[in-house]
């Protein structure tokens, strides 16, 4: 029946500096939310450019798919290019003896020097020669797109970085081939330079939060460090809560309001993905029947 203490608390448990307030919990991302790099085809990884903690900038190359089948295609639709621009010089110099002929032929008004079968075979000569050029103008714009078509696909084929930020996570070596639909992120592109806190306020709690109301975190490891927070919007649609692990495609019963804040970097180290426990200041204005 020996009863054995309570042990001490490793941290003590973060409390509010408000007088009401609002619980939550929150998770740091980046302010322009992380981008899950995909490749635009399956294919074969030939080379990855960038390591974790990388900072890029937008156009940057991230990685490089297998592209020998479209620099062949390439290669043969380029090949294609000079006949048909040396068919369109030669057709371009026919048509230009012709139409030489038919006006040395129109300029003889002596019928019985010119017969008239003479200058309709000419100016039937001339017109054929015409629309074969046109033909042969349309085979080279078709053959030219197919070029590049065949130069855009190749270019697909290095993945970019979709604007500036930090290389989070790299989930690929060269050599492993990427698929399409992967529920793992080939690379993760957050901006670390600037942060935000996305905070869950269950569904019940949700008429007590109200615009611009200021709040504080604290990781929970270190709840006597506050974080002030800056607020940013609410986002007006009640989701499933996914916050409990970080990963997008979780799903519980709770249904959470999303408020985001955004912070200053503290003397301390954050890091995207990490939890907070929020505070957010409840409005004497907000509380049930005015109490």
């Amino acid at each position: 029946n020996k009863h054995e203490p309570m042990p001490t608390p490793i941290s003590d448990p973060p409390r509010s500096p408000y007088p009401q307030t609002v619980a939550a919990s929150g998770i740091i991302e980046a302010v322009n939310e992380n981008v899950r790099i995909a490749p635009p085809v399956s294919g074969l990884i030939t080379k990855v450019f960038v390591k974790v903690g990388e900072q890029v900038h937008e156009q940057a190359p991230l990685f490089q798919l297998d592209d020998r089948e479209l620099r062949a295609q390439l290669l043969t639709r380029e090949a294609a290019i000079p006949p048909l621009q040396a068919q369109i010089d030669e057709q371009k110099y026919k048509i230009g003896d012709l139409e030489t002929q038919l006006r040395r032929l129109q300029s003889v008004h002596d019928e019985r020097a010119v017969s008239e079968d003479d200058l309709k075979r000419t100016w039937y000569a001339l017109e054929m020669a015409k629309r074969g050029a046109q033909r042969l103008h349309a085979n080279l714009k078709q053959a030219t797109a197919q070029r590049d078509e065949a130069a855009i696909l190749l270019d697909r084929l290095t993945v970019r970085a979709p604007r500036n930020g930090t290389i989070l996570q790299v989930n690929i070596r060269a050599g492993e081939f990427a698929a399409l639909g992967s529920a793992e992120p080939l690379i993760l592109l957050g901006e670390t330079e600037q942060l935000q806190v996305r905070a869950d306020i269950d569904e019940v709690n949700a008429p007590l939060v109200v615009p611009h109301a200021g709040g504080t975190a604290s990781i929970k490891s270190m709840a006597n460090r506050k974080i002030p927070l800056t607020f940013v919007r609410i986002e007006p649609y009640v989701i499933p809560k996914k916050s409990l692990t970080g990963e997008n495609t979780e799903r519980v019963d709770t249904r959470v309001l999303q408020v985001i804040y955004r912070f200053e970097r503290p003397s301390f180290p954050v890091y995207a993905g990490q939890q907070l426990d929020v505070f957010i200041e409840r409005q004497p204005s907000s509380m049930p029947n005015g109490t």
